[in-house]
């Protein structure tokens, strides 16, 4: 990190090598495209070395800060993707549905209400896309302790957004 910040092409390498992989899977998950998101992959590490001014070792990891670079890229992506008004795309008299925003809301509280430790798990596994065994290497736990942490915050989680009353719609089986 040190190297890489005083400006050393072998820093800057050993970082892309280290977190493109990752920094592409996160940023995919949120364009939903392949070409964007290796384009903003690669602006993200293009642009790192001015970035890097801005990270300072204390609580937040690494791969948590470059990940949070790499989410703001993605958004900004998106953003420009987005020129045409809601209003011409549907006309004055559609109904508007805010039910995805309201679900992503109440997701956001539910995980906001998470340990921190099984909120990082729950993030690298399903957003990250991460298996038990590199979040196991990453937060430097055995994958067994991966394994309790992301089941316990999926149990608080599924009770958070009950409470929310945003929890999954399912029919009940008669007779079980």
């Amino acid at each position: 990190m040190a190297r890489a910040k005083a400006g050393d092409t072998a820093g800057l390498r050993f970082l892309f090598i280290r977190y493109e992989r990752d920094v592409h899977r996160y940023v995919r998950s949120i364009v939903r495209d392949e070409h964007d998101a290796e384009d903003v992959t690669q602006n993200v590490f293009a642009k790192l070395m001015s970035a890097l001014g801005g990270y300072e070792e204390r609580a937040v990891p690494f791969s948590a800060w470059i990940l949070r670079v790499a989410r703001n890229a993605a958004l900004d992506c998106i953003r420009q993707r987005r020129t045409v008004p809601y209003e011409d795309v549907r006309g004055p008299d559609a109904r508007y549905d805010d039910s995805g925003e309201r679900s992503a809301a109440s997701l956001t509280e539910a995980l906001s209400g998470l340990p921190a430790e099984q909120r990082q798990v729950v993030l690298m596994r399903h957003i990250v896309g991460l298996t038990p065994g590199e979040i196991a290497d990453q937060l430097g736990k055995t994958e067994g302790s991966i394994h309790g942490l992301h089941h316990r915050a999926r149990a608080a989680l599924k009770d958070a957004l009950l409470r929310l009353e945003a929890g999954p719609a399912t029919r009940s089986v008669v007779g079980r």
